[in-house]
């Protein structure tokens, strides 16, 4: 278990530098979009640190793939309410969405449909890429037998 959290740690602190870089992100599209031209310092600070903290949690939370004794069915579910929780609490911390139930259902939507979709192209990429690092394997053990049986 120690193992898993220092993990977490290590893949958390290397995602949350990303957090203001998304932040940056996320106000030039408010800005394009909206009439927004300045950010209070306050705002500035709590983005920075919000995102930097989803960051490190959206980072560590992977690790939960590599709980053995977990099955894959649970650790999506943990990853993707995990996911869920704190993207939701930034979005509201924030001030992007709207006040209201409708907001919250539409992300809640948008969320339920997203986190599958891009779950589902990330494994069939991994599975892939596993499948062809397997036949480059099988293929140098069968060559390795050739070379070694002449």
């Amino acid at each position: 278990m120690k193992k898993t959290i220092l993990e977490f740690i290590r893949r958390g602190l290397i995602a949350c530098g990303f957090g203001p870089l998304v932040l940056v992100v996320l106000y030039l599209i408010l800005q394009s979009q909206c009439d927004m031209h300045t950010v209070s310092v306050n705002e500035a600070c709590i983005g920075i640190v919000s995102l930097s903290v989803l960051s490190f949690i959206a980072g560590g939370i992977n690790v939960i793939y590599q709980i053995e004794r977990l099955p894959l069915t649970a650790a999506i579910f943990i990853h993707g309410f995990v996911l869920y929780v704190f993207y939701l609490g930034t979005y509201i911390l924030n001030g992007w969405l709207a006040d209201g139930a409708t907001p919250i259902l539409v992300f809640t939507g948008v969320f339920t449909v997203g986190y599958p979709a891009i779950w589902a192209i990330i494994y069939s990429i991994t599975r892939r890429n596993t499948a062809k690092l397997n036949e480059k394997l099988k293929m140098k053990q069968e060559n390795a037998k050739k070379t070694s049986s002449t």
